[in-house]
């Protein structure tokens, strides 16, 4: 899942760079040229000296805002033609923060792959939803795995999806709901997928002696872990 390989500190990291105001002249200058630019256009640009400009340039590549890629601006080739020039564009990946944590895109991936296969099988949407919602909690749960004891590591993985876990006795209650606006305009549809994704997780990380269920209360996600050993209720 694109939104979970990276997390979400090192977003608030890149943002935060940012905030800087030559390092955010630089950036814009980058990303708005048409092709890339070297540490003597980007000084030129906005004014400040060619060694501060490769600092703050090299930085937002060390954040992954840019990426270098060296070229012959000359056309020449061959022997005499000279080292590559280091030049600066914009990064390919895709850095977005949201705060509490939001997985919109995970959301949107699902809904939309469960109307396609519904619309080419005939399957119900909402079956095929929960499969494949499922399906990709093990994915996540399988990438999750550590040494830990199983309640440890689902916390652990709750964490890095966003889910700001907690324990309430043996239970773990989850206090941000990941596809919050979502659940406002459709809440069975979307707490019915969570609760899938939640119970494949778990599955993926195996022998975590906790089960997922739908448990609705203010102020926290519509899905709780409970020991497989407490009764519903």
């Amino acid at each position: 899942m694109a939104e979970g390989d990276q997390p979400r500190t090192s977003h608030v990291s890149a943002v935060a760079a940012l905030d800087e105001p030559t390092r955010r002249r630089l950036y814009d200058f980058v990303v708005r040229s048409p092709a890339a630019v070297s540490r003597d256009e980007a000084a030129e640009a906005v004014g400040v000296p060619r060694t501060t400009v490769a600092f703050h340039l090299d930085r937002l590549v060390t954040e992954g805002l840019l990426e270098v890629v060296r070229e012959r601006r000359t056309g020449r080739t061959g022997p005499g033609a000279g080292r590559p020039a280091k030049l600066y564009r914009r990064s390919a990946e895709q850095i977005a923060v949201s705060l509490p944590d939001r997985r919109y895109e995970l959301a949107g991936h699902l809904l939309a792959d469960a109307v396609q296969e519904a619309a080419d099988t005939g399957e119900s949407p909402r079956a095929v939803l929960d499969r494949r919602a499922r399906e990709v909690g093990r994915e996540l749960g399988r990438s999750a795995r550590t040494d830990d004891p199983g309640p440890v590591a689902a916390r652990h993985a709750l964490e890095r999806f966003g889910f700001e876990p907690r324990t309430e006795d043996r239970s773990i209650v989850l206090g941000n709901c990941p596809f919050h606006s979502l659940v406002q305009q459709h809440m069975r549809l979307v707490c019915g997928m969570n609760l899938c994704l939640l119970d494949g997780l778990l599955d993926g990380l195996a022998d975590t002696g906790l089960v997922a269920r739908l448990v609705p209360a203010p102020g926290l996600c519509c899905v709780r872990l409970d020991p497989e050993d407490q009764p519903t209720g």
